[in-house]
């Protein structure tokens, strides 16, 4: 089986699934494509709102839920890290130039890497690109040059339009054989869908 993986570099819910996708799938020897798309274009299509616009309600909620999950799943996460948002065009576009270039695997390798220095360790992913980028087994200024080609920029923006295309609208979604499972809280119907598979 295939699973179509879109996420966010940002996202602590797409972070905090992220190991848990890859053993989930290489438990059932299904294959991953991570879609690292672009949420500023999927919300406002699909009726989400990005952080900042939500009510004070639902952002105290989003805490308590992560901690929650950070208890539940053992992850090592920072609530509130200081480089959260990052600007994430110019690294997912590195991540698609990978993926492109290099394949699904080198791609997850270095958006997971990414996701783990944000929300694990409170760095600055692009400040520190390179660094991570060489832990993910990457020349991170080679890469980067790569990525600065405008057609990666305009794949993100298809890859995105795509997504919304197929009914995706949240970070993480984990799309199989045209079913969408959305939230790193799903994961458990994603396992159902790949061991029935």
């Amino acid at each position: 089986m295939h699973v179509d993986y879109y996420g966010s570099l940002n996202s602590p819910w797409t972070y905090l699934g992220s190991a848990r996708i890859e053993a989930l799938c290489a438990a059932h020897g299904a294959t991953l494509k991570l879609w690292p798309v672009d949420f500023g274009l999927i919300f406002p299509a699909s009726g989400g709102l990005p952080l900042p616009k939500r009510s004070p309600q639902r952002q105290a909620y989003r805490m308590m839920e992560l901690r929650r999950w950070r208890e539940a799943v053992g992850v090592p996460l920072t609530l509130e890290p200081k480089h959260f948002p990052f600007p994430e065009a110019a690294l997912a576009n590195a991540v698609i130039a990978l993926r492109e270039t290099q394949g699904d695997a080198p791609a997850i390798r270095l958006a997971h890497r990414i996701m783990k220095a944000l929300w694990a360790e409170d760095r600055d992913p692009v400040a520190d690109f390179a660094a991570l980028a060489a832990e993910a087994g990457q020349d991170g200024a080679a890469l980067l040059a790569l990525a600065a080609d405008p057609k990666w920029a305009a794949m993100r923006q298809a890859d995105s339009e795509a997504a919304l295309a197929r009914g995706v609208f949240g970070a993480p979604s984990f799309v199989i054989e045209g079913e969408i499972f959305w939230g790193q809280d799903r994961l458990d119907f994603v396992e159902k869908k790949l061991a029935a598979g």
